[in-house]
């Protein structure tokens, strides 16, 4: 099945020093660019992450220090890895959650502001552990009927990424299904747009959900002492709140969207 799409799609798959968004670095980077007419360009990179890598990451995909010792540093790739993307969605396994915040920290740290408001995330592990709840490896084998191999190559998985949600588009395709207030929808179809939201996790405002929009569709922080408190009463009764956000470890992008609160404030 092709996927229907009003813009190119690009599944992508970062291999990384370890699981922390905020500390941690890309080591290999794959990208594949599906065009509108299903074509499809392939990148790679291997990139020096100027950190060490953990050993517990390098159990995973096999990558040591060595191997991208004498690697680009991320900042020397990412004008290119921007062009590749730009005006395009994006679709991952486990995606929304990882590989694009992580992805979107790394441009900030090389100067690349893009603008992520505009494109489409579709998780397609978000689609199949709500309708199936198994590992990348069991949805291939499950979706594709053939097993993985060369599991936690970054390639390798994300080609797999793009076989499993064309599967998934024929296997739940006018399947019902139930959400946890009881709606019954029939929500896989082969629509960018469709499958972004019904991957969606919550209604984040950055990509970790730091900030998240309530049932009123109002900026709400969703942690810590003022979680659900709209973040502009924060802002205003709490000044110096934004000064302890902006001096912690917190993700540059949830950084920047408090920014731009901020800013939109001052406007009024």
């Amino acid at each position: 099945m092709q996927l229907q799409l009003k813009n190119p799609v690009v599944f992508l798959d970062l291999e990384t020093t370890g699981i922390d968004i905020v500390k941690d670095r890309i080591v290999e980077i794959a990208l594949l660019k599906v065009q509108l007419d299903g074509s499809e360009e392939e990148l790679l990179y291997r990139v020096n992450p100027e950190i060490p890598i953990s050993a517990e990451a390098t159990r995973v995909h096999g990558i040591t220090n060595e191997d991208v010792a004498n690697e680009p540093k991320f900042k020397e790739v990412a004008k290119k890895l921007a062009k590749f993307i730009e005006g395009c969605d994006l679709a991952g396994f486990n995606s929304n959650r990882f590989d694009i915040p992580l992805l979107a920290e790394e441009f900030l740290r090389a100067d690349i502001d893009i603008d992520m408001k505009k494109r489409k995330f579709i998780d397609v592990q978000a689609i199949f552990h709500k309708m199936e709840k198994r590992t990348l490896a069991a949805a291939y084998l499950f979706y594709c009927k053939k097993p993985l191999t060369d599991a936690h190559s970054a390639l390798a998985d994300t080609r797999a990424t793009y076989e499993v949600l064309k599967s998934q588009l024929e296997t739940y395709q006018g399947v019902e299904y139930e959400d946890n207030k009881g709606k019954k929808s029939t929500p896989i179809v082969n629509d960018v747009e469709k499958l972004s939201e019904f991957s969606a996790y919550d209604h984040n405002v950055d990509f970790v959900g730091r900030i998240v929009y309530n049932d009123k569709g109002v900026e709400v922080f969703n942690f810590g002492k003022n979680k659900g408190v709209p973040v502009e009463k924060v802002l205003e009764e709490q000044p110096g709140y934004f000064g302890w956000i902006m001096n912690s470890e917190f993700p540059l992008y949830t950084k920047k969207v408090l920014t731009q609160i901020k800013l939109r404030m001052m406007e009024k």
